[in-house]
């Protein structure tokens, strides 16, 4: 945690002000060096706010940690936890809101456990006379027993004992209500003590008292009080006394007042034990000579506190045994009544002024990060800090500064490629999934597409298919909707994922403790740079074998090289956390509602049916027709009646299939006749389609006859595929009507095809095919040619000479090193070493 950094600021206003300040600052400078080396703008801008979010999270999470402990905390103390407590390290306004709350925790705790042990030891105490006093009157009533003096007396001693108890739970609440007033006069201290210990002596217990005083010693005091504290002390020593056994009571004046001491023969009470038995309820077991409500000797420590006194036990004095309490008390009491009450035996020592700065008790439920309240529920944050995946993604970043810049895509940025997607895939909580493992092999062929193929256009898509597919099979999605989220969760991760940052980065602490292996990879590296500059700049063969291995380091190629690190590897920490903690894309909600009537959701299909039906007559009339009936009724060439149309015809297929899902949700199935017609009628819309599709076809097909074949056609052709290849699987989908498995069909088959397109060279297959067309027609637009990836240029040269050099002007062989090798510029670089013929003719 960052919290800190901070922590000696005084004032939460300063905070804020600080981490204003510093995230600007840094989100300046840094947007500011991009654009002063040429750093793209789609490249620094992305960094500038990575940046200006890590600082403020970095610098704002200690800030607010103590209000999210306290939030953990106070849901815990509502659900009767009181153990919680608040890491209080700052010193402004937020950690004084922690300490006061912990010191309110305690408070609570203390009154909670008191609640609770006033509860068992009432019940317990009241129990014992309760069913004695109920067993005497049961057998009078029974006739068992006569009414005599002796079972009457017994009944009788019940009854007082219940009447102590109740009077001493007055007593306490006198204090807790702060109604204890002290009023001091002169008390004779001989008086009291034999007034209290005859009447001690009236109790019965077989004891003998020995009481030990100066007649003229007199102290000022509460009188009622004061016997109130002798009473319960000398309850306490007869209770435990053996019979026959002697409490001793004495009374002497010392140097800073009085001291009152009572002595018996009893078990004594162990020294661990001496400060507990003074608090309520605080009795020892029957086997420690416990007994009685044990609120005597809490009473007794409130009187003495009241006074300005102390009370403890202190060993006997030998060869006695048994226990022995001191009391100390001032001839005057010091203590005001509002001391008095808050030293009651509610809180038998003073609380502490304030606690230490940092609590030693740790909140044991984890506090809910603010993040949580954005993306809570969708993607829950329960991971642990994982600084491997973040050195690894930082190593992939730094890779890419390395083999990316001024260089040319090649077999260096699909080595990037792939050690991106081990990353991603090693620290997947899915990698053990046939899916995910599907997905990779299928990503890891799309990203060779950089070492192999020329043509930017089919590289970027497969790319862009690449990421998707990745992104589709670490989320483990099953659903159209699921990939779409999956791909929006990639760039939310970046602020997902930051408090999983900061716990990863935790661990560099451990790994820094170590001091000497610290000190020892600084110097190395320094001692590297010193020499290795030193021998560069002394020996050209070694500067050369330096430059070599390491990238050119000049500010603006410095500066690059950085950005290129922060977002290759940012990227790549994204997705790993996507893939380490993936949100819940699935819907949650029950299955589909069908409608409660069939026609509502079949006389739609039916009349799309129609529509389709009435558009395929419309086909097979100008196919029987023929140009000349099509020109007669429109007015249109064949090549002009086929291009007008093929759009229309893509959309209609991609509509048509989501009609086929619409319909499939909400038509019912619980008949063998509502399962028929349901697979009669979106079996008919399929077939219809298909036929859609191959005219969707044959349309292009006249079309790039007639104008040449482009890029961009043959990609609509692949789509338009991929469409009836969709089409096809909805059909099969349809007879077992069960269509969970066709989502991730239709996203690897997609990829699939993009994969294929990019095996056939679509570069040099589109210039195959305009050249044939060339030779059939004498039609070709070298303009065109000229614009193709050098992947076409095996095909071009197959010209005659003058040809080929207008369909290979302006070309030159590609000047790569082994980084950025391509395949397709290596085939082409034979072609292209000759220089072109000085008489070359473009037509």
């Amino acid at each position: 945690m960052s919290g800190p950094l901070l922590d000696q600021v005084t004032s939460v206003k300063v905070k804020l002000g600080v981490l204003v300040a510093v995230s600007v600052t840094v989100a300046a400078v840094v947007a500011a060096a991009g654009a002063a080396s040429d750093v793209p703008v789609w490249l620094y801008l992305p960094v500038t706010v990575a940046l200006a979010l890590g600082v403020t999270q970095l610098l704002a999470v200690g800030m607010t940690s103590p209000l999210r402990e306290m939030t953990a905390a106070a849901r815990r103390m509502a659900r009767g936890d009181y153990s919680g407590r608040v890491t209080a390290t700052s010193s402004d306004e937020v950690g004084e809101l922690a300490r006061a709350f912990n010191r309110m925790a305690e408070d609570l705790a203390d009154v909670d456990r008191q609640r609770r042990e006033l509860v068992a030891n009432v019940s317990h105490e009241l129990r014992t006379p309760l069913a004695a006093l109920c067993a005497v009157l049961e057998n009078l009533a029974d006739g068992v027993a006569e009414p005599d003096p002796v079972a009457l007396r017994t009944a009788l001693d019940q009854a007082e004992r219940l009447s102590a108890l109740a009077s001493d739970l007055l007593d306490l609440a006198r204090v807790d209500a702060g109604e204890a007033p002290l009023a001091t006069a002169p008390v004779p201290v001989r008086d009291l003590l034999e007034r209290t210990v005859a009447e001690s002596r009236a109790t019965g217990r077989e004891v003998t008292y020995d009481v030990q005083v100066s007649p003229t010693l007199s102290v000022e005091a509460d009188s009622s009080r004061l016997h109130q504290l002798v009473a319960n002390l000398l309850d306490n020593a007869s209770r435990h006394s053996p019979r026959d056994g002697v409490v001793t009571v004495s009374a002497a004046e010392t140097a800073t007042g009085w001291r009152l001491e009572v002595a018996d023969d009893g078990p004594g009470v162990p020294a661990a034990d001496r400060d507990r038995v003074f608090e309520r309820f605080g009795t020892l077991s029957e086997a420690e000579g416990g007994g009685g409500t044990g609120l005597g000797l809490a009473i007794a420590r409130w009187v003495t506190d009241l006074h300005g006194g102390s009370i403890h036990f202190v060993d006997p004095q030998p060869p006695r045994t048994g226990a022995r309490v001191r009391v100390d008390l001032p001839l005057e009491p010091r203590r005001s009544t509002a001391s008095a009450v808050a030293a009651s035996p509610a809180s038998p020592t003073p609380p502490p002024e304030a606690p230490p700065a940092t609590a030693p008790w740790p909140v044991t439920e984890a506090p809910q990060p603010a993040l949580d309240v954005l993306f809570g529920r969708f993607w829950p944050d329960a991971v642990p800090g994982n600084l491997r995946a973040v050195l690894a993604s930082l190593a992939v970043g730094l890779l890419a500064a390395v083999v990316l810049p001024y260089r040319d895509p090649g077999l260096g940025a699909f080595a990037l490629l792939l050690a991106a997607g081990g990353v991603i895939l090693a620290v997947s909580v899915h990698r053990r999934s046939p899916f995910t493992l599907a997905c990779a092999a299928l990503c890891a062929l799309l990203a060779s597409t950089v070492a192999v193929r020329d043509a930017d256009w089919i590289v970027l898509l497969c790319l862009f298919a690449g990421g998707a597919v990745c992104v589709a099979g670490v989320v483990h999605g099953r659903t159209l909707p699921a990939f779409v989220l999956a791909g929006i969760a990639w760039p939310l991760a970046g602020l997902r994922g930051l408090p999983w940052l900061g716990r990863s980065l935790r661990g560099v602490a451990g790994l820094s403790a170590s001091a000497a292996a610290l000190r020892t990879v600084v110097w190395s590296v320094l001692a590297l740079l010193v020499f290795g500059l030193l021998f560069a700049s002394a020996d050209a063969v070694f500067s050369e074998w330096v430059g070599a291995l390491v990238p050119d380091l000049e500010l603006e190629s410095f500066v690059l090289r950085s950005f290129l690190t922060v977002a290759v590897g940012g990227l790549v920490l994204a997705a790993a956390y996507l893939a380490l903690n993936p949100p819940r894309l699935e819907s949650r909600g029950g299955p589909p509602r069908p409608v409660a009537h069939r026609y509502e959701w079949l006389a739609p299909v039916l009349l799309v049916d129609a529509v389709f039906v009435v558009f395929l007559l419309a086909q097979a009339t100008v196919v029987f027709g023929g140009h000349d009936y099509l020109e007669r009724t429109t007015g249109l060439t064949y090549a002009e009646y086929v291009h007008q149309g093929f759009g229309q015809l893509t959309v209609a297929t991609a509509l048509t299939l989501l009609v086929v899902w619409a319909a499939a949700r909400k038509a019912p199935r619980v008949t063998p006749a509502d399962r028929a017609w349901l697979r009669g009628a979106l079996g008919l819309l399929c077939v219809l389609t298909l036929v859609v599709v191959v005219s969707a076809l044959y349309r292009m097909h006249v079309y790039q006859e007639a104008y040449g074949f482009t890029r961009l056609r043959l990609l609509v052709d692949v789509f338009e595929g991929w469409l009836g290849l969709l089409v096809l699987g909805v059909m099969g989908a349809g007879v077992t009507l069960r269509a969970a498995w066709l989502p991730r069909a239709a996203l690897l088959s997609g990829a699939g095809l993009l994969l294929a397109l990019a095996a056939i060279n679509p570069d040099a297959w589109i210039a195959r095919h305009n050249l044939d067309r060339y030779a059939e027609t004498g039609k070709v637009d070298w303009a065109y040619l000229r614009g193709l990836s050098d992947d076409a240029v095996p095909v071009l040269a197959e010209l005659p000479a003058d040809e080929a050099a207008c369909a290979l002007a302006g070309r030159e062989p590609a000047d790569d090193d082994w980084l950025s090798w391509n395949l397709g510029r290596h085939r082409a670089a034979p072609y292209l070493s000759d220089p072109l013929p000085p008489d070359a003719r473009c037509f």
